[in-house]
């Protein structure tokens, strides 16, 4: 039933669509709109258009970006002798922001998972045999997440470049910084042993 009337209920339906937004969020974010004074609704109205209109791929890293290079792409003091691969943009930009890497990304969109009907082929895997190709580098290191998924996108993109005879790392996975040994899983505390480095 339509409690609203049709443009409400249709923002409702829209918001509703996006990942993470169920009906109650997609109501709320509705009427916080809807009170929006008329300027500030028309300048998020004009952001999703804009972004949509001009954010694309990088030609080098695949990462999304304005500008193509990218930002990190274009910059030469980045070194370029090593690339983390990495799912998504905001993995990307969560090492970024740690100011510790200087290498350069590759960015897959997404992880290999049969269940969800993701392949090799739905990823930017493709891109990064043929940037690698193009350029050699020293180091590829593989920062997918630590799950199912990410681990089998880690072998996968492993068992790939091991012909190439370029150096595959991954990243460490351990015991977060504050936490209790009693309450982290097995699987963390295995990793934090394997990853173990001499202090």
């Amino acid at each position: 039933m339509d409690f609203y009337g049709g443009p409400l209920t249709r923002l409702i339906e829209e918001l509703s669509r996006l990942p993470g937004i169920g009906g109650k969020s997609a109501q709320r974010l509705a009427f916080y709109i809807i009170h929006l004074p008329e300027e500030k609704a028309q300048m998020l109205a004009d952001a999703i258009l804009y972004a949509k209109k001009n954010v694309r791929y990088c030609s080098v890293c695949c990462t999304l970006t304005e500008n193509d290079p990218c930002p990190i792409c274009s910059n030469t003091k980045r070194n370029g002798e090593m690339i983390m691969v990495v799912e998504d943009p905001r993995d990307m930009a969560a090492y970024e922001r740690t100011k510790e890497y200087h290498g350069l990304y590759h960015v897959l969109h997404g992880a290999i998972s049969p269940m969800n009907g993701v392949g090799p082929n739905d990823l930017k895997i493709k891109e990064l045999l043929t940037r690698l190709q193009q350029r050699p580098v020293g180091e590829v290191i593989v920062a997918t997440n630590p799950n199912v998924e990410g681990e089998a996108t880690a072998m996968y993109i492993s068992r790939l470049l091991k012909p190439l005879d370029i150096k595959v790392t991954r990243i460490a996975h351990g015991v977060p910084i504050g936490g209790d040994l009693e309450y982290v899983d097995e699987v963390t505390l295995s990793r934090a042993l394997e990853g173990r480095r001499e202090i």
